[in-house]
């Protein structure tokens, strides 16, 4: 019968150390193998400073373009490589531009029956005296909702490419206006009799879109530019008790969101030839057109939140 050897004397043994070496547990190089810190390499400065003028030296002779005849025939080439395909670039626009028929040429393309009935049944089926927010915001509104989706998506990258982080409690504030007059007197008191004109104008053109020049994307462009003005004038600290990044997030989602319902609701009572229910309304009147007056104030919401969004992110990087 084996005898149970004290942990002391198993451990002077060749199984220990094994069965140790084996399961990973020691490594045998450690204690093993003289170690020495590797000492700092120091270079002489008549070393760099002869590596600098090497480095310079090639620098010079590769970008040589009067004595380096690769590069003086690689410059040549390209200059009449460039010219060659702006001439035949050139020479290809003429040559379509003379193919095209003649303006207004029955035949042409454009004369068709779609634009014939966007002109003789467009007040009719739309309600709206003005031709052309008639087809963007009924015949063609699904072309419109996806260019409200791109200034949308657009906004939204900037926001993600600029966005800055966010300070903490405890730490102060960059001036926001350091590169702006500070206090401007008179463009203050320029933009607290303009910037309300200016959005009222901008409220008159989206509401107004149906009857005559105008809609969602004019008038939003001037509302946008009503909150840019001010701003400028009043600095971060006024701006924010109107306008935030939540905002904008509410606003867009909310326009967005009716604008998808809204048109969802048309196509489908279209496609199906039901009747939407939708009153057209008296043509001339503020409240006719049926849809097109909410959705110009949707589309002028998303554009006045896209210009005033641009521009912060791109002035601050946060709001």
């Amino acid at each position: 019968m084996s005898r149970l050897k004290p942990q002391k004397e198993y451990e002077k043994t060749f199984a220990f150390h094994f069965f140790r070496w084996l399961s990973g547990s020691k490594d045998p190089y450690l204690g093993e193998v003289e170690m020495q810190p590797q000492k700092e390499i120091e270079t002489p400065e008549s070393t760099i400073l002869e590596r600098m003028s090497e480095r310079q030296m090639i620098h010079d002779k590769v970008y040589d373009v009067e004595k380096n005849r690769k590069l003086v025939l690689f410059h040549k080439i390209y200059v009449i490589a460039a010219i060659f395909f702006s001439i035949v670039l050139a020479g290809l626009l003429l040559y379509t531009v003379s193919c095209l028929p003649g303006t207004g040429n029955a035949s042409n393309p454009a004369n068709n029956e779609v634009p014939k009935r966007y002109i003789e049944k467009g007040l009719e089926e739309t309600g709206a005296v003005n031709v052309v927010t008639g087809m963007i915001l009924d015949y063609r509104a699904f072309d419109t909702f996806g260019e409200s989706n791109v200034l949308f998506i657009a906004t939204v990258t900037v926001l993600i490419l600029l966005h800055r982080k966010k300070k903490g409690s405890g730490e102060k504030e960059e001036d926001d206006r350091v590169f702006e007059p500070k206090n401007d007197v008179i463009l203050q008191a320029s933009a607290a009799i303009l910037v309300p004109v200016i959005i009222i104008y901008g409220i008159y053109v989206i509401l107004n879109g149906h009857l005559s020049p105008g809609g969602g994307f004019s008038g939003g462009a001037i509302i946008g530019a009503g909150l840019i003005l001010y701003l400028t004038a009043f600095g971060f600290e006024k701006a924010e008790k109107m306008f935030t990044e939540k905002t904008y997030k509410a606003v867009c989602f909310v326009a967005l969101t009716f604008y998808c319902l809204a048109k969802s609701y048309s196509f489908f009572t279209g496609a199906n030839h039901l009747d939407s229910h939708i009153p057209l309304g008296e043509a001339g009147h503020i409240l006719s057109s049926g849809l097109i007056l909410p959705l110009n104030i949707c589309v002028g919401m998303v554009v006045a939140c896209t210009m005033y969004t641009f521009y912060v992110m791109f002035r601050k990087g946060d709001f």
